[in-house]
């Protein structure tokens, strides 16, 4: 695959290959929460289905275990075919899976509907951390992966309060959202343009790209597991906020519907406000110390939490839960493309994404357990503990190897 080289003297916001990178980004969340609203009238509406309640409770995740099936394989596509031709193929699959839902016969075809969505979802998922890593370097790259958390986390909003909307009106409404995707691929022209830039720009900027250093080696894969396994276990803890607060809330006396909107919305906004400012805390503490603050902030919340089921502990601690997350994942992001060498930041994009998907999906079966057998308060601050585990590891590594670590 052609490389291209980190351009343009505009920010990064501003420009369009990045405008169109961060819309694709957003594909991610829409694909599992944007039917949410929808879900109790669409149980209701094939009330003669047996299997209605459990096919419509399956839907949400379901393309999250497709996600984890196909990702590294998407990874391998994109360096293998091409970041582009992958990215453009995922995102009218997505349209087309996306949306048949609403006008599908039945349950079982709109259940396969959502696991081919995962399939588009891993596919632009992998093509679009790979594109960053090409077209962005330097704090550009760090910029653009702060405001693509950024943006994740506000158009969550977008989506479930547009698919809340349309839920009123018909069940099958909200799967007309997943059409929204079409008006980025005027944009992704810019990209292509982005694509014949001359190797000789990349391989000044990232020495390890320069040919005859790493065609054979296999020296990435030990770093690029160990993000993954990092950012799976960070995913798997974290997960707990939009898959059991509405259990903790209901449990504790407080209606679940109203109160899990308020935890989220905090959680979801100091997640972005994070995120933006997430390039200038790392211009001045460094990667490292970056992750630190991160894990900090989150095993203070998770504390929160486990301290009292009380609004006064519980929108700080999800507050506090949502910043820190709002740290780490860019983090995360920048961390897998400075370890991959340029022909395969596929591989590693691949990597990541399943690590996500994967904590995503093992969250609910490990915890669950768990929180039946101590409570949520237990869990809570065992949450919390090994947060402050990894922010103690984050400042060690900072301390011991500075130069790294930045």
């Amino acid at each position: 695959m052609t490389q291209t080289g980190s351009v343009g003297s505009l920010p990064v916001w501003r420009e369009a290959a990045a405008i169109a990178l961060l819309m694709t980004a957003t594909l991610k969340i829409m694909a599992n929460a944007t039917i949410s609203p929808a879900l109790p009238a669409l149980e209701a509406s094939f009330a003669d289905d047996p299997g209605a309640a459990m096919l419509t409770r399956f839907l949400v995740s379901a393309p999250s275990l497709t996600v984890v099936l196909v990702a590294p394989f998407a990874g391998y596509a994109a360096d293998r075919f091409g970041r582009m031709p992958l990215l453009l193929a995922g995102i009218v699959l997505f349209v087309a899976s996306g949306s048949a839902g609403a006008y599908l016969p039945d349950l079982t075809s709109i259940l396969i509907s959502r696991l081919v969505l995962g399939v588009a979802v891993a596919m632009t998922a992998t093509a679009q951390v790979a594109l960053a890593g090409d077209l962005f370097h330097g704090e550009r790259r760090s910029s653009f992966m702060g405001l693509q958390v950024a943006a994740v986390n506000f158009s969550g909003f977008l989506f479930i309060s547009s698919a809340g909307l349309l839920a009123g009106l018909s069940p099958r409404l909200p799967f007309l959202v997943y059409l929204l995707p079409v008006f980025v691929l005027p944009l992704l022209i810019s990209i292509a343009r982005r694509q014949s830039v001359n190797n000789e720009a990349a391989s000044k900027q990232e020495p390890h790209s320069q040919s005859g250093q790493q065609p054979l080696t296999h020296a990435w894969m030990i770093p690029a597991l160990s993000v993954g396994a990092l950012t799976m276990v960070t995913v798997m803890l974290f997960f707990i906020m939009p898959s059991q607060l509405p259990f903790y809330l209901d449990g504790a006396g407080f209606d679940s519907a109203s109160g899990t909107a308020m935890g989220l919305g905090a959680l979801t906004l100091t997640g972005g406000a994070a995120a933006i400012t997430f390039q200038h805390i790392r211009e001045r503490l460094g990667t490292a110390l970056t992750f630190g603050a991160g894990y900090l902030l989150m095993a203070t919340g998770f504390a929160l939490l486990a301290y009292e089921a009380s609004w006064g502990f519980i929108l700080p601690g999800a507050a506090l839960v949502g910043a820190g997350y709002g740290l780490v994942q860019p983090a995360f992001l920048l961390l897998a493309l400075q370890v991959a060498p340029p022909e395969r930041r596929g591989r590693v994009s691949g990597i990541v994404t399943t690590s996500i998907f994967l904590g995503q999906v093992i969250s609910p079966l490990l915890l669950t357990p768990a929180i039946h057998e101590i409570g949520f308060p237990s869990v809570f601050l065992a949450c919390g503990c090994t947060f402050f585990g990894l922010a103690a590891i984050s400042a060690a590594v900072a301390i011991r190897c500075p130069v790294e670590a930045g």
